[in-house]
């Protein structure tokens, strides 16, 4: 139920274009402290429409199954979807931080794939990203990086740089990496929505076994520092 105010909260933010975004985002809670009583830390999924939940119901959403599957094995972690529909990497840099004003303790960074239908150079992406991380960063977040790839080659070599930019990054910034966050989706019809790209709700179930482990490495690693 928490999980699900902020998120109103959010998307009420956002519409009032305080976020630089119209589907809805991140912004500080109101409650500060008290919302995070209970929990032993705060958790960000940060993103595009794959991690808005677009099409499913919001239970339905990776972030949302995340929390659940957390909560199931002990972990009293939160979990904030703070994706945006349609979002591209230089607007989710230009948000970050409103994103820390959630005071996360790990984000979980998935974006790109917006940028790519597009055909934007991918060092600029990378170039995004990584300056995204290292606000993050300075901020002693812990971030997990989602590796994507282009859905439809729009050509080989772009493709090929496109997939590159999140090893790269990852290995340059000592970043926890999901090697793909649409591993066991991607092109399968029965876990993909009619426009080859977003989820259903048993497709996100599969992301979030896919998240989980990383997350887990990220709690981890949060508690050794």
């Amino acid at each position: 139920m928490k999980g699900r105010v902020i998120r109103m909260a959010i998307m009420v933010m956002a519409m009032l274009g305080l976020l630089g975004g119209c589907d809805g985002g991140s912004a500080a809670g109101s409650s500060g402290k008290e919302e995070e009583k209970g929990f032993d830390g705060t958790i960000i999924a940060l993103g595009d429409s794959l991690t808005a939940g677009y099409g499913v119901k919001e239970k339905e959403s990776y972030p949302a199954r995340l929390e659940r599957r957390l909560h199931e094995a002990g972990y009293r972690w939160r979990v904030i979807n703070a994706g945006i529909s349609g979002e591209r990497s230089g607007e989710t840099l230009s948000r970050i931080n409103r994103v820390l004003e959630l005071r996360p303790d790990i984000v979980i960074l998935e974006i790109g794939v917006n940028d790519g239908f597009q055909g934007i150079d991918p060092r600029l992406i990378e170039k995004n990203i990584e300056e995204t991380v290292r606000i993050l960063e300075a901020q002693n977040v812990t971030v997990v990086l989602a590796g994507m790839r282009m859905p439809a080659n729009p050509g080989h070599d772009y493709a090929e740089a496109f997939a590159a930019i999140y090893p790269a990054i990852a290995r340059k910034q000592g970043l926890i990496l999901i090697p793909f966050f649409l591993e066991g989706v991607a092109g399968d019809p029965s876990l993909i929505k009619g426009d080859g790209i977003h989820p259903v709700a048993k497709g996100y179930r599969i992301v979030t076994e896919t998240v989980y482990p990383y997350l887990l490495q990220a709690i981890a690693r949060k508690k050794r520092d």
